[in-house]
């Protein structure tokens, strides 16, 4: 069994300045004033309609990143309803492969230090259903089958595609102090790197905590 850490990738370079060159482009069509458009027009272009909460403009520009996370917390991404997603398959994926591994990779809980008891308590049962899911397999279960004793901890790897407007929507709601530790714990290492990349339309969103 291996225990790895939460993480994500983009999918593609996120050009920010390619993303706000597009964006004030279609926004200025609002107001006609597309004849306003200079090389250094569109930050403050957007930083307006972002204060005067024209939101909707946000939604030419997306961006695509697979993140590496527990399938519990997969199951909140998928609440957010104005997005694209793939998502890695326990159906088709049988974990006793050879590039897998021949063996499942879970997610270490951010909220239980190594040695404590608790996660000596977790580790051991993830432990219990490898070598369960594998005696599974080798009695003749499909992995569709076997699949129904995988923990929330089992790794996934899950392709989103957001429009801005949306990303700015996720990331208000998985950064603030309610939200599930996990679910924080890979939200505000992506809002850090959005922010790097698209400041003027991430800046104005704090994580909690």
């Amino acid at each position: 069994m291996k225990i790895i850490e939460a993480g994500f990738e983009f999918m593609e370079e996120a050009d920010g300045e390619k993303l706000l060159r597009k964006i004030e482009k279609a926004g200025r069509v609002c107001y006609k004033s597309e004849g306003k458009i200079s090389e250094h027009s569109a930050e403050t272009f957007i930083r307006n309609i972002i204060k005067r909460g024209h939101e909707s403009v946000l939604e030419h520009g997306s961006i695509s990143v697979k993140i590496v996370c527990d399938r519990g917390v997969t199951h909140e991404i998928v609440r957010h309803r104005l997005a694209s997603y793939s998502q890695e398959s326990t159906r088709y994926c049988n974990y006793s492969a050879d590039k897998f591994g021949s063996e499942i990779t879970v997610i270490k809980p951010c909220f239980w230090e190594e040695g404590s008891r608790e996660y000596a308590v977790w580790k051991e049962s993830m432990e219990m259903i490898e070598k369960n899911y594998m005696a599974l397999l080798e009695a003749g279960a499909k992995p569709e089958e076997a699949r129904s004793i995988l923990p929330n901890s089992l790794k996934t790897e899950i392709v989103v595609t957001m429009n801005l407007r949306e990303w700015r929507h996720f990331f208000r709601l998985r950064t603030e102090g309610r939200a599930h530790p996990q679910m924080r714990e890979i939200a505000c290492k992506m809002l850090a790197e959005f922010q790097k990349k698209i400041p003027v339309v991430f800046e104005d969103i704090a994580a909690e905590g």
